[in-house]
């Protein structure tokens, strides 16, 4: 209904805009309100008009003005250069999600998705905003989208192969996403040749008339030259590997040894048995622990390195930390987050030198429950660096001769052995969830080649340490929530109730349930995975319910983490290789020097800012070293075309089966046109492919043969076809 009251020179935000700006002009929600009121399409000079603008500067204002509301979805302009509202029922805007096939989807901010055809994909790039047209609905009930303008054009950087067919220039882009060839005029190539990788900036986008344009501006090398795959994924997702000038002079300022006067105040750890475990490749390490028996229980103490004693907030290495968000780990090769001088120098807790930590001292009872938790600002000297492997000898399979040479440390270590065995049953009776995965490590050759891959074994060293550094970081969330600190919470949401609906739909079909109706909790997902371990199908029941969680996520608000079935946890145990763990090492010491969260200058606005900055970077350092290790494993493959396998279905799609060959660990696909003795049908919900005729059936986690025919790392892309 019309409100015959409103006034277009009535504006009930003015006096915030005057208090905003010197020039106020009219705001979003009074243009909003003119556009509603007069149910018509309008140009700059009705609107100008409407308002009763004359002022020549309060005109440009009110251009700028609506410009940025076309920015933000809130309004579009057709084709006749009129504003218009964008809410109206066929017009919706969002972010272009391309898909590899060359269609698309547009994403609204609601998450529900419009589809749009690959003519449509034509004049856009994946992850422009854009406003599009509601034109029906198609075949398979999804929403059709015509584009109606382009609100933000958000790739301005790709990296690709360059090639030159009949003397015309372009790049293939190395994201399958960016579906245009980025043409390169003659005069943009620079020293670039053909068949290189190289890096181009796009200096005209994509339009009705034309595939986009672009100019070379950095050559990386030679396809498939040692390393090349590293080099791309850190340009294609955007890493910052370059550390600037004034970092550098930060980090080198601090020097390479702990000073005297940095240790005043502080509690001396040095005589304490804390020792580092990690696995034999680490070259930064943030923990150490050591152990004691009490007449209760133990005393564990858990020091982590102090990087916030050297990056203070607002400091140039701040911001770069801040940017990079945490290290990220290739085959071959680490882009820290840290300066190395302070990575792998000053803040590692390396052996037998002296450094600044803060140590977490947790009580615990018999039954690994916490009773009581003490942080301190300490210096400490770790008493050795042991291995992974090199810790299970000593504690589980008591080898004479590794015990004989850290004979002086044996009683705290054979503590912390009996004190993880208490842990562990406090998380079975805390019914935390434990996925039986099994992790891969490439091992490159002296020019950077893959020359295999291995499984990576845990052992009771590894879910050792896993235990302490969760006792601590529980003991960190709760002792900020305790004192109503700012922090940032690893956050794991519970299954949401589609999801659960899909998963208890596959499971009924194998005769098994999952307790808890609606809201399940961890332990009902623990009991489940426990009831299925012996089963053949163990593997494929567990690859469902890990599917239906959540992601974990950094976030101001605290819900706790299912996964754990932790009602407070965050991360604190890692502040050389993660930045959420440094703001929680800042907002404890500040704590224990002040007693209190006076003084601690940080916003709601800005912790929420970081905790979804954080959760970025940490998806982005995921997606590149997947595509990096997914790049070697094609590599490590491609000579090994005609070649039979044994392997497991690890993904059923409608387009076909996911393969993972025995002991190979890479995966490739079985295309479903490959599958020519029958037609399938694809059943989400059962995880299968079924025929038509035949009624054969291909499911998640079943064994089949395969033969490789076709690999091309390029595309990341293995094909088998049934053997």
């Amino acid at each position: 209904m019309r409100n015959t009251n409103w006034q277009p020179n009535q504006d009930p935000k003015a006096t915030r805009e005057a208090g905003k700006y010197d020039q106020p002009i009219a705001s979003r929600e009074h243009l909003l309100h003119l556009l509603t009121e007069r149910n018509t399409s309008l140009s700059l000079e009705e609107i100008a008009t409407e308002l009763g603008l004359t002022d020549k500067n309060k005109r440009t204002a009110l251009k700028r003005r609506l410009r940025a509301m076309q920015r933000d979805g809130q309004i579009t302009k057709n084709r006749q250069q009129k504003y218009e509202l964008i809410n109206k029922s066929h017009l919706v805007h969002g972010r272009v999600v391309a898909h590899p096939n060359g269609f698309g989807f547009l994403l609204l901010d609601n998450g529900e998705k419009v589809h749009l055809s690959t003519r449509e994909m034509q004049t856009v790039l994946h992850n422009d905003r854009i406003v599009v047209s509601i034109t029906g609905i198609d075949r398979r009930g999804r929403k059709q989208g015509r584009l109606v303008e382009v609100l933000e054009r958000n790739t301005s950087q790709v990296i690709g192969r360059l090639v030159t067919k009949h003397k015309i220039s372009f790049i293939i882009p190395d994201d399958n996403r960016i579906h245009q060839d980025i043409l390169i005029p003659p005069d943009q190539i620079g020293a670039a040749t053909e068949g290189q990788i190289v890096v181009a900036d796009i200096i005209a986008q994509p339009n009705d008339h034309s595939q986009p344009i672009g100019r070379v501006v950095e050559v990386l090398g030679k396809h498939m030259a040692p390393g090349m795959e590293t080099d791309i994924a850190i340009h294609k997702y955007g890493l910052p590997a370059e550390w600037p000038k004034a970092v550098i002079q930060e980090a080198v300022r601090f020097g390479s040894e702990v000073l005297e006067r940095d240790t005043r105040d502080r509690i001396d750890l040095r005589d304490y048995p804390l020792v580092t475990i990690d696995g034999p490749d680490a070259q930064d390490f943030d923990d150490a622990v050591c152990c004691r028996r009490t007449p209760n229980g133990w005393k564990l103490l858990v020091a982590i390195a102090d990087a916030s004693a050297y990056v203070a907030p607002g400091t140039a290495l701040d911001d770069e930390a801040r940017l990079r968000g945490n290290s990220v780990y290739f085959s071959g090769r680490t882009i820290p987050m840290l300066p190395e001088s302070l990575s792998n120098g000053l803040c590692s807790l390396n052996p037998q030198v002296d450094r600044l930590c803060l140590a977490c001292e947790i009580l615990i009872d018999k039954q690994g429950k916490t009773i009581r938790t003490r942080f301190m600002e300490g210096v400490m000297r770790s008493q050795a660096r042991l291995t992974y492997d090199e810790m299970a000898a000593i504690v589980v399979t008591r080898d004479v001769d590794i015990r004989r040479k850290y004979q002086p440390l044996l009683p705290h270590l054979d503590e912390l052995y009996r004190l993880y065995q208490a842990l562990q049953r406090a998380r079975e009776e805390r019914g935390a969830i434990e996925f039986d995965r099994t992790e891969t490590k490439i091992v490159l050759d002296s020019e950077q080649k893959i020359q295999h891959i291995k499984p990576l074994l845990r052992n009771d060293a590894h879910r050792l340490i896993e235990e302490c550094m969760i006792a601590a970081n529980v003991a960190a969330a709760r002792f900020l929530q305790r004192r109503k600190m700012p922090a940032l919470y690893r956050i794991h949401d519970s299954p949401t109730v589609a999801k659960l609906e899909d998963m208890r739909t596959f499971l009924r079909g194998l005769g098994l349930r999952l307790r808890g109706g609606e809201h399940p909790r961890p332990g009902d997902y623990a009991h489940l995975l426990k009831q299925v371990a012996h089963r053949p199908e163990a593997h494929l029941i567990q690859t469902v319910l890990l599917r239906s969680l959540a992601q974990a996520v950094y976030n101001r608000k605290n819900i706790g983490h299912f996964g754990l079935s932790h009602d407070c946890y965050t991360h604190f145990t890692s502040p050389i290789r993660r930045y959420p763990d440094l703001f929680v090492h800042r907002a404890i010491r500040h704590l224990i020097k002040n007693g209190n969260r006076s003084g601690f200058g940080t916003d709601t606005e800005d912790l929420e800012e970081l905790g979804i900055h954080s959760s970025f970077t940490e998806r982005r350092a995921d997606e590149a070293t997947r595509d990096v290790t997914e790049r070697l494993k094609c590599e490590y493959m491609v000579d090994k075309v005609g070649e039979i396998f044994p392997g497991i279905i690890t993904a059923v799609t409608s387009f076909g089966l996911f393969v993972e060959p025995k002991d190979i660990y890479v995966e490739g696909l079985v295309h479903v046109t490959a599958l020519d003795d029958d037609y399938y049908h694809f059943d989400a919900v059962h995880h299968r492919l079924q025929g038509e005729r035949t009624r054969r059936t291909y499911r998640l986690a079943d064994a089949i043969t395969v033969r490789v025919v076709r690999v091309d790392p390029d595309q990341r892309k293995i094909d088998f076809e049934l053997a």
